[in-house]
């Protein structure tokens, strides 16, 4: 839903950024800013800053920075508009209503109502573990080593024996036939309505909101299935979300560990563990992977060490690498499974088995190792030929170098005859002729000069931040236009126009960038410290020589595009006179 800018404005002003932050972070207060450890990446040394004049935070050590906004959408996983509505809430500042259609309204409806189902039921399912009817569930959960706490954190609950206690419960709170069909919790036919889940421990669901989505539900004996799922509902999508996610996105660690099971995830995060999570009785997929990538950059599989357990893991692989993580494989023999491990070696062990997961190429090489006989010579080159052909998959020369000396270190092979086999299995397409390694040094220094122009552009919307003072000296001399990077130019336009009046809030004009892909990129300009304190002279000389490169490059690109001869007149005499600029700074 769009938002005027005066009403967004207006909840992020009332939100002072240190109450919010600090009700998520602990802050302690050094000079005129809040310092704490940083709630986006793990870290001993608080390197968090949360400045009350600026209404503004930065992580020195990851990058993380924004407005009161931008922190809970990062931290909450919000959207925009949640993040707002939650603040407004906070703040008590009503906001618009939307004017939705008849359709609209009644599929929102309907989603309010499965939701309150499904809290309804595991509100039922929790309070029946904890009676005498539930005992046999409670002392299956022991037995399987589960604290009071640990059952407490994850709302388990159970299934009675008879099929159709739950219905009858729903019923008199007074749900329809319809929504409850609707809700996968219960199957009704002509002979009348039963209970899906029934004498079976039972493991609630949610999305990351901490929402009761869907359910889980183990038998405690030998039938089937062991595991029982609820079926897709307009509120539950297996392919979206993942078991854990709740608690795991709050883990300090760098990294997410990827299990098979409700109980590996339950019993690692018991064991100090909080960033385990699971699939919902599903193949991994580039959604999961996707929805993983929103709070880390790593994961770490912990699948069964069974024949099962390692076939996943191959296919897990190319999904997840698709979504863009680094992925390492976890070795737990002799045990088959983390619960398994933990319960035998303890949490230290298994943490010593975390810091040693093997990369996942070199796990996927293993794995092929085992189809073949290496006493066999015949054997033994095609396996030579298959790691050379992987091998040929990495495009960029020295990754592929790097893995090239792993494998052939990990094998015993010579590393130059390696090197040989897979330039020649990947033929032309890895040679690189005299002429394109040319063309290549000459696309570097192009890549160099552009960089070193969108440098130039942020150190001074960075400068003129931090000192709006300095904005006079550059009116006349550059406008928005000249900012040929169009984040940067937006930015100017904004930034410009509050510098006029001698005063910048910052956090404001990020409001305009949050929905955005590059607003990290926004951020920055606001947080980016200048590396020197220069006085005087100096001062004046970085600012000009600054000045005159951004202007510079933006009167070269406009000499390339005139079509008319009085406007090329017009853009050199402009160049002309950058050899005579002159700035004095206030």
């Amino acid at each position: 839903m769009y938002y005027p800018e005066e009403i967004v404005e207006e909840v992020r002003t009332r939100n002072d950024i240190v109450d919010v932050i600090g009700s998520y972070v602990k802050l302690q207060k050094k000079g005129s800013s809040y310092f704490g450890l940083c709630p986006f990446h793990n870290e001993k040394s608080p390197s968090f800053s949360v400045s009350a004049d600026k209404q503004m935070y930065y992580c020195f050590g990851c990058g993380a920075g924004g407005n009161v906004i931008s922190f809970l959408m990062q931290y909450e996983n919000f959207s925009f508009p949640e993040a707002l509505q939650a603040l407004a809430q906070r703040a008590g500042v009503k906001l618009p209503e939307e004017e939705a259609d008849g359709k609209a309204r009644a599929q929102a409806g309907k989603k309010a109502a499965l939701l309150a189902v499904q809290k309804e039921a595991a509100m039922y399912y929790y309070r029946l573990l904890r009676s005498p009817e539930g005992a046999r569930g409670m002392e299956y959960l022991q037995k399987r080593g589960l604290s009071a706490d640990t059952m407490r954190d994850f709302g388990l609950g159970f299934a009675p024996a008879y099929s159709d206690r739950l219905y009858q419960y729903l019923k008199k709170k007074g749900y329809t036939d319809e929504l409850l069909q609707e809700s996968g919790l219960v199957r009704i036919e002509e002979r009348g309505a039963n209970d899906r889940f029934w004498n079976r421990v039972m493991f609630p669901i949610m999305d990351v909101n901490n929402r009761v989505i869907g359910f889980g539900g183990r038998v405690m004996g030998d039938g089937e299935p062991k595991y029982l799922n609820s079926p897709e509902t307009m509120v539950f999508d297996k392919s979206r979300n993942l078991y854990g996610l709740h608690a795991a996105r709050r883990s300090r660690k760098p990294y997410m560990l990827i299990c098979e099971g409700y109980m590996d995830v339950i019993s690692m995060h018991q064991a100090g563990f909080t960033n385990a999570v699971a699939s919902l009785g599903t193949a991994f997929t580039v959604q999961h992977g996707l929805l993983i990538k929103r709070y880390t950059k790593e994961v770490i599989l912990t699948y069964d060490s069974d024949g099962a357990g390692i076939k996943a893991a191959m296919r897990a692989i190319p999904i997840l690498k698709e979504a863009g993580l680094s992925i390492r494989v976890l070795n737990l023999k002799p045990y088959k499974d983390p619960d398994e491990f933990i319960k035998n070696l303890g949490a230290e062990e298994f943490q010593k088995r975390i810091d040693g997961a093997v990369n996942s190429f070199l796990f996927e090489i293993g794995v092929i190792r085992e189809n073949y006989q290496l006493e066999d010579p015949e054997e033994k080159t095609r396996f030579y030929n298959e790691i050379a052909d992987r091998l040929t998959g990495f495009t960029e020369e020295l990754e592929r170098n790097n893995y090239t000396e792993a494998v052939a270190r990990e094998y015993g092979i010579p590393y130059e005859s390696l090197r040989r086999l897979v330039n020649r299995r990947g033929g032309e397409r890895l040679a690189v002729p005299q002429s394109a390694g040319y063309a290549e040094k000459k696309v570097t220094r192009r890549q160099a000069r552009e960089d070193a122009i969108r440098e130039s552009q942020r150190l001074l919307l960075t400068w003129i931040s931090e000192e709006p003072s300095v904005y006079s000296a550059v009116e006349g001399i550059l406008s928005p236009e000249d900012f040929t990077e169009e984040l940067y130019r937006r930015i100017a336009q904004k930034l410009f126009a509050q510098a006029k009046t001698g005063y910048v809030n910052a956090a404001e004009i990020l409001n305009h960038f949050l929905e955005e892909d590059d607003y990290e990129e926004a951020a920055k300009v606001f947080h980016t410290r200048l590396k020197e304190q220069l006085g005087g002279q100096q001062k004046e000389q970085a600012f000009r020589e600054t000045v005159v490169k951004i202007k510079k490059h933006s009167l070269d690109q406009a000499s390339r595009n005139v079509t008319d001869i009085k406007e090329l007149q017009k853009v050199l005499e402009e160049q002309k006179k950058l050899d005579n600029l002159h700035i004095s700074l206030p």
